[in-house]
Order: C-alpha cells, then sequence, then structure tokens
C-alpha cells in the first residue's frame, strides 16, 4: 500500500470481481476501504469455488480483497440502512456493482446520495451499464467479454469462439472504474463537485478490444480467428520447447517492418542467408509456414529458458509460456514487487499478486490480507458511532451487524 490516496474514504459494497478489482486499486494507492458486507455470509465471493463451507474464505476472494477494511451491516433493517446513511455522509466514494435494481430497491440512487453528501462520488459498475436495450440483464465476465467482442476474436480459425482467460470483463471493469473514480476526485477536489462513475462490462471489454476493429475498419468484415498468430509479425506464434511438457513453449514475436530483429533471429539460427531470402516484409508474408517451420526446429531441442536467454541477447522478442506457479516463483516479478507475501490470520502465509503500478515519493509499498467477515467492526463502529462493545452486541443480536 503506498500513501498517496490517504485520506479518501471508500464505502465499499462490491462483490465478486468487478467492482472489487476497483477498491483493490483505490486501496493499493492509500484510500481507506471499507468493505460493508452482509451479516453472517458476506460478500458471495468469499465461498465461490464450490466450497459448502462459508466460514472458509475462498482464494478468489483473498486475491481480490487485500488491504481492505470489513464491516457487517444489515441494510435490509432500518437500523442498518440509518447507519449506512451516516457511512455516506462521512464518504468520499461509494461503490457497488450490485445486480441491476438492487441499490435502488434499498432506497439509493446517485440523487439520494447527493442530498446525503453533496460532495459524493458514486461509482456503479454494471453488466451492461444504466442505459440501453441491455440495462436490465444480468452479467458476469464471459457474458459480458462474449459481447464485447473478445470471443469471436479468439481461438484456432476451425474452432469455435473461445473464452480468452484474462477476465477484462470483470477486471477490465474495474481498472476503468478506478480509472473514473481518481478523476472524479481530482475535479471533486478542484471544484467541490460530487461526480457518478458508471462503468460497463461490456463497454470495457470492447474498449480492450480496439486492436481487433482494426480489421474491421479496414476490411468492413470482424477479423479471423488465428490462434497465436500474430499477423503483423513473422515469426509470431508459439514454438515448443524441452521437455515437451504442456506448458513447454516459447512465443517469438518478430514485427514485419523490424529489418533488426528479423537479422539478429536469422543469425541466432545459424542461418544467415535467410536475411536475403525473406529480405522485406512482403517476402516474409508471403512464406510465414516456411519461416516459422524453420523457428520451430530451432526451438525445439531447447527449453524455454534457454531459448528465451538467447533471444534476449541478441535482441529478439521472446517470451516463455509461464504457467501461474511459474509466475508465482519467478525472480523477475518477485524483485518488482508483483509477487508478495502476506500473513493471514486463519491461513497463515500466503502467495499472491501484488500492485502492477509503482509510483515514486508515494510511500513504502506494503500489502495487508484480505479481511476476515466483519473484522473491523469493533474499531469501525467505534470510530463513527462511538459504539462499544456492548452496544455492538446488541446490533448484533437484532440482526443489525
Amino acid at each position: 500500500m503506498q500513501n498517496l490516496l490517504d485520506g479518501m474514504l471508500v464505502i465499499d459494497l462490491t462483490q465478486f470481481e468487478a467492482g472489487t478489482s476497483c477498491t483493490q486499486m483505490l486501496a493499493w494507492f492509500g484510500a481507506r476501504v471499507i468493505k460493508v458486507e452482509q451479516p453472517e455470509w458476506g460478500d458471495p465471493g468469499r465461498w465461490i469455488g464450490g466450497s459448502s463451507d462459508k466460514s472458509v474464505d475462498s482464494a478468489y476472494f483473498m486475491i481480490h480483497n487485500a488491504n481492505k477494511q470489513s464491516i457487517t451491516l444489515n441494510l435490509k433493517t432500518e437500523q442498518g440502512l440509518d447507519l449506512f446513511r451516516e457511512l455516506v455522509k462521512k464518504a468520499d466514494v461509494v461503490s457497488e456493482n450490485l445486480a441491476p435494481g438492487t441499490f435502488e430497491r434499498l432506497g439509493f440512487t446517485y440523487e439520494t446520495l447527493q442530498e446525503l453528501n453533496p460532495g459524493i462520488i458514486y461509482m456503479t459498475i454494471k453488466g451492461f451499464g444504466t442505459t440501453g436495450p441491455y440495462k436490465d440483464f444480468k452479467s458476469f465476465d464471459m457474458i459480458a467479454q462474449a459481447m464485447g467482442g473478445a470471443f469471436a476474436a479468439t481461438g484456432f480459425p476451425n474452432d469455435p469462439p473461445t473464452y480468452p482467460g484474462p477476465v477484462t470483463g470483470d477486471t477490465g471493469a474495474g481498472i476503468h472504474a478506478a480509472i473514473g473514480v481518481l478523476s472524479a476526485y481530482i475535479d471533486r477536489k478542484l471544484t467541490g463537485r460530487s461526480h457518478k462513475v458508471e462503468v460497463s462490462m461490456m463497454d470495457a471489454v470492447a474498449n480492450f478490444q480496439r486492436n481487433n476493429f482494426i480489421a474491421q475498419l479496414e476490411t468492413g468484415q470482424p477479423p479471423a480467428r488465428l490462434g497465436n498468430i500474430n499477423p503483423q509479425s513473422i515469426p509470431g506464434n508459439t514454438f515448443v520447447c524441452q521437455p515437451e511438457g504442456p506448458d513447454d513453449y516459447v512465443y517469438i514475436d518478430v514485427p514485419l517492418d523490424n529489418r533488426q530483429a528479423w537479422e539478429a533471429l536469422a543469425h541466432l539460427m545459424e542461418q544467415p542467408g535467410l536475411i536475403e531470402q525473406y529480405r522485406d516484409p512482403e517476402s516474409r508474408l508471403g512464406n510465414r509456414d516456411a519461416i516459422e517451420a524453420l523457428v520451430a526446429a530451432w526451438v525445439q531441442p531447447q527449453t524455454r529458458q534457454q531459448v528465451m536467454q538467447r533471444c534476449a541477447q541478441a535482441g529478439v522478442p521472446c517470451g516463455a509460456t509461464w504457467n501461474t506457479q511459474e509466475a508465482l516463483d519467478d525472480p523477475h516479478m518477485r524483485e518488482r514487487g508483483m509477487i508478495v507475501d502476506v500473513e493471514h490470520p486463519e491461513y497463515g502465509p500466503i502467495t499472491l499478486p501484488g500492485s502492477p503500478m509503482q509510483v515514486s515519493n508515494g510511500g513504502e509499498v506494503t500489502f495487508q490480507p484480505a479481511p476476515l467477515l466483519g473484522q473491523h467492526n469493533a474499531e469501525v463502529y467505534q470510530e463513527f458511532f462511538g459504539y462499544d462493545e456492548a452496544k455492538l452486541q446488541e446490533l448484533q443480536d437484532a440482526g443489525v451487524i
């Protein structure tokens, strides 16, 4: 955690991944994020993954909720709603990604939040936003990616549209929302104005698909599914390495207009004659299969690490296809702080992806584990309302917290 957003208070109703990704990014930079969760079961992301034991937090929850606090509050009770309204009055940001209409049924809109706090920043993420013909449709990441164009652009030529893997519908929406919140926060600092920040998961996916719209604009046709091929590079593909396990591949990517990298690869393969044989982009473009067959034969006897190191030394763009365990163990990512170890109060030491953003003069980067359900009830309710242990027990007995 850095201290750039020290003083920002986020009252957080987000759940699962899209909204929690946004508020986790704010927490990484020092915002105080207080998760407001339903008593007994909390954010449903706590038990996603098939476990019937709702007392055990899932890895899914822990990955998306680091550096936050948690309180329980039953918004289906009038006293719970009153307490939430008081929290809104003290907040800089209220965030939610509840199903369409849920926040409104609780009695809250952007306008009612403004009445409580004229400077509030209200962040909302929905599958399809709050306008348009799909506004009432429910969505998860896969739905947003399908409708945002990612599925149709992913896969091999004769395969059906394919789920890409990275969750650009969920986490992608959260990233866009965080940018919106920070922009609104800066303006609020300057003008005092309130803001509503809305992100559609479908829109976020479409924004990540900008390159796939190039072919559409140039040819009037959707881009073909090309598998692992990069159409702007030759070679631009995956190549199998030793010992030929499921992840023993490298990706070599030599752009058609990068003559220097092409010459370096030809020398590295000890085939300098290829330089003149395929000296211009047009000649390489018409001979992808032949060129990539030569590259495959050169790569195949080597390990991923050997190919990657040799290519790096020669100036040829190349990367090994790490799996998630190899990424967690990667010394480069560990040195940069992208992989972090934290001490969880129930699980002990756990290893998580950290923050990819490094900002100078932001203070020391520290990470705290995701909170247990209601872990900060005593601290938060005492600080904001002056409640002691007896009052908290009374609220708990009444089903309010």
